[in-house]
Formats: structure tokens, sequence, C-alpha cells
């Protein structure tokens, strides 16, 4: 099987080519822009761990170049594409929406067009929670209205889900939308919670903490979010509008501050905190139902938080010679 992951120097796309490379029947073929969003050193140093593997091809490729990418596409028969690439943050969108109209939109539709256009037998792309807005019924289903996103970026993901449907509807192009909840785990995003929380603690620097720490998240760990996606790989949506849509979350919601504490107890530090308002564009609370997705491939995710912050605080010392 020839599997096209893009963004797959990112977080998700990164422990997911990991996660697939282990099995024999499978072959990746890995795209990414290796833009400077965050880091490059950290998608460098992904990116060197995936090609280790005889089972693993990357491209440079930015998916809004569509010339470059149609190329790219007309190389390989693909069997799955599993869009991962785009441009990330919600706060970062609020100041540079331009990024996320090319990437997200202008790059996501260019993958789906082009997988219409080469027969792709599943296509699979990446979703969030932010979709949902400011939402006061919990836990967050798939069924409910997502019209009134709170920034650009989650705009950007609705609009995906939007175009993905009707490439179902009209090509019947069989398409799987993942609304992915706070993702976290090893080699994950810098500009996160998780990461800049670590990095100001061993620094002794100022946690900056929005709504006082009131936030509540769905922290999903990211060996259940790969782990969902490798399952989902083989169960295409058929009937008239081959499309599907879900939450892949762990359904177990913890405060922003809680989320603190468990990162200085498993550090063995306190962390200096500097609280600020909520800032524009977030949402209060995600709490992800997962119904459907167990519904589908049994999904049960198996880490505990503080067994992932844990894990995660083990690799960032790891990483930077702590």
């Amino acid at each position: 099987m020839k599997v096209l992951i893009t963004g797959c120097c990112g977080f998700i796309g990164y422990n997911l080519c990991l996660k697939l490379l282990k099995k024999k029947n499978i072959r990746i073929y890995g795209i990414d822009n290796l833009n400077s969003y965050y880091d490059i050193n950290l998608k460098k140093k992904r990116l060197s761990i995936l090609k280790t593997s005889k089972n693993f091809t990357f491209n440079k490729i930015d998916i809004s170049k569509y010339n470059n990418l149609k190329k790219f596409f007309k190389k390989n028969k693909y069997d799955i594409v599993i869009n991962l690439a785009a441009q990330a943050g919600v706060r970062y969108s609020i100041k540079n929406p331009s990024n996320y109209f090319e990437s997200n939109v202008i790059g996501f539709f260019n993958v789906l067009e082009l997988s219409r256009i080469f027969k792709i037998k599943h296509f699979i792309f990446a979703s969030t929670s932010s979709v949902y807005g400011n939402s006061n019924k919990f836990p967050l289903k798939e069924e409910q209205k997502t019209e009134k996103p709170l920034s650009f970026y989650a705009a950007s993901k609705k609009t995906n889900e939007i175009l993905a449907y009707s490439y179902s509807n009209i090509y019947k192009l069989p398409c799987t939308g993942l609304r992915f909840f706070t993702v976290y785990g090893p080699y994950g995003r810098p500009d996160m919670a998780l990461y800049l929380f670590t990095k100001a603690i061993f620094n002794s620097k100022k946690v900056n903490l929005f709504n006082n720490g009131n936030h509540v998240r769905d922290y999903t760990y990211i060996d259940d979010v790969v782990n969902s996606v490798e399952k989902i790989i083989t169960k295409k949506p058929d009937g008239a509008v081959p499309y599907s849509i879900y939450n892949v979350a762990s359904s177990r919601p913890k405060k922003l501050k809680e989320f603190l504490k468990n990162i200085e107890k498993t550090i063995g530090k306190r962390a200096k905190i500097n609280y600020l308002d909520m800032q524009q564009g977030d949402v209060y609370k995600t709490h992800g139902s997962t119904n459907k997705l167990i519904n589908k491939i049994k999904y049960r995710p198996k880490m505990k938080l503080s067994e992932g912050i844990k894990r995660f605080v083990e690799w960032y010392k790891k990483y930077h010679n702590i």
C-alpha cells in the first residue's frame, strides 16, 4: 500500500509516519514545506529519524503550489492520502490570516482535487476541535452546529470539512475528517502549552497563564491519535455521500491550571506565573464525545495525562540535554 502523508515533519505527521512504517506492507511518501513557523531544527530532527527507514521517501513540497504537487502525484499511484499539512495555531492566525488561507484553504483544495483526479481510494484529513467555537453543550458531538468559529484557523478547518463533503457528494471521493483535541506528547509543537510551560519552568522564567488557568482542555496523547488514524485508513466511508467526521479526544477534560500543576509535579519545581486575561480567539472549554469513533474502530484512549506529561518531560530533558 502506498500512502501519501502531507505535513510529515509536523508533530502528528511525524508520529503517524513512525507508526505506519512499522508495517511491512506500507510505503510512506512524505511531503512538507519545512516552514519556520516554529524551530526548523525540530522538524529536521523528526525528518532525520524518518529517513532511516527504507520504506520512507521525502520531498520538500508546498501544497499551495498546485503544479509542483501535481508532478508528485503523477510519480506514484497512491492508495491513501492523509492530509496533515496546515498552518497551525489559533493566535498566530489572528495576525497572519493570509498564511492560513494559502496553506489551509488553497493547499487543502489542491490535495483534495488531485486526490480526485488520481482516484485515491481514501482521503483522510486533519480537522480540529476549534470548529465547535464556544459551545455550552458538552461533550461536543459531531452532529452539533459548527458555523461560528472564533478564529480564522478554525474557519479554515471548517472550510476543509465543507470542501471535502462536497467532493464526496459530487465525485464520490471517500473522505474522512478527524477533529483532533489538543494533541500532546514527545516531539510536540514548541508553541503549545506543554512545551511552553516546561521550557519556562526549566529556565526559571514566568509561565503565561491565560484566563488565570481556568480554560478546560481535552488533552489527547499522540499515541492515541496515531493509533486512531491507522485504524481509520481501512475504514473508508460508503453510502450515497462517502463522507465521515470523527472527534479524536480523550474525553477526560482538565483545567489548564491542573495541567500546569501536573507539569510542576513531574519536573519537581514550582512555576513562576504571570496571570493574564483570556485571549482573543480562544474557546473556554473543549470536551469531545468519542462515541462515534468507538463504534467505528473500538477506540479507547490508553494514556493517562500524568503519564503522558511524564513521557514528554523525559523527552524534553533528553532533547535539550538537561
